[in-house]
């Protein structure tokens, strides 16, 4: 079996002392590859940077939501310049968050828009944050359907309505370690079931959103931790693991476009 773990930001600093053990661990637990997310030009920087020392380690650009109030045009160019390297598959994290308000709607919804034009511009797949932006992501969203964008619902924890409505804009939908928690993830397993086996991701957003029961032991999440994610997912559809470890290896790397680990002739394959 072998696990991809596609949103991670163990380019935070909390993992600089351990980052060759975090990623033992990962291998041992049959995560065999790693996204690497940014969400500013200093965090997509650091994730090319150790992407760039393996080949089962890709990254991402971006400017999060929560940045957008420092963001300019001179961080777009040089986050196009960034993404020329090879290792850099997608853009994002990027979108709209309207819960804590670090930047204003209208500022977010200005980069936002930017973003969507550099990532079109580069041929490159969206990493979407959304949280409580009543509607407007989508909005957004559809407006631009003549653009053509390919992209994974980051973190999913919407309403069937919002769900379906991803899914009918042909994108993938990333699960988090939300669907294992007793409360919080409730709603999210009732959905599950919904979600088409060859549109589903799955994804720690490590450091954050450390599954059960890892979360009552420890309090940072890791790569490592995936597998409980999958887990869950696997027991929720009551589809034999394997096969959904297989098909969700194959969703990812299709949608960021890593043809070198797909299919039989997979240089990781067993």
């Amino acid at each position: 079996m072998k696990l991809f773990d596609s949103h991670s930001h163990i380019n935070d600093p909390c993992f600089d002392k351990d980052y060759d053990e975090v990623l033992t661990r990962a291998h041992n637990a049959d995560i065999k590859a790693i996204m690497i997310i940014g969400t500013d030009v200093a965090t997509s920087q650091k994730a090319l940077d150790l992407a760039i020392k393996s080949d089962t380690l890709f990254s991402s650009v971006g400017i999060h939501p929560h940045d957008t109030k420092n963001c300019s045009m001179e961080d777009i160019k040089t986050l196009k310049k960034i993404a020329l390297n090879p290792s850099v598959k997608a853009w994002g994290e990027t979108g709209l968050d309207f819960n804590r308000m670090h930047s204003s709607a209208i500022v977010q919804e200005k980069w936002f828009k930017e973003q969507l034009d550099a990532a079109k511009e580069l041929k490159l797949p969206l990493i979407f944050h959304e949280r409580e932006s009543g509607g407007r992501l989508l909005e957004i969203l559809k407006s631009g359907i003549d653009l053509n964008l390919t992209g994974v619902i980051h973190c999913f924890s919407g309403s069937k309505d919002e769900l379906s409505a991803y899914l009918d804009l042909g994108y993938y939908i990333g699960i988090t370690g939300i669907i294992t928690m007793k409360k919080r993830g409730a709603l999210l397993r009732e959905l599950v079931p919904m979600i088409p086996d060859n549109r589903i991701l799955v994804e720690t957003d490590c450091p954050y959103l450390t599954p059960a029961p890892t979360k009552n032991k420890v309090r940072r999440n890791e790569p490592e931790f995936v597998k409980f994610i999958f887990s869950k997912i696997a027991e929720i559809k009551n589809i034999n693991p394997d096969v959904l470890a297989d098909k969700i290896w194959d969703n990812t790397c299709k949608l960021f476009n890593i043809h070198t680990m797909m299919g039989p002739r997979s240089i990781y394959s067993e």
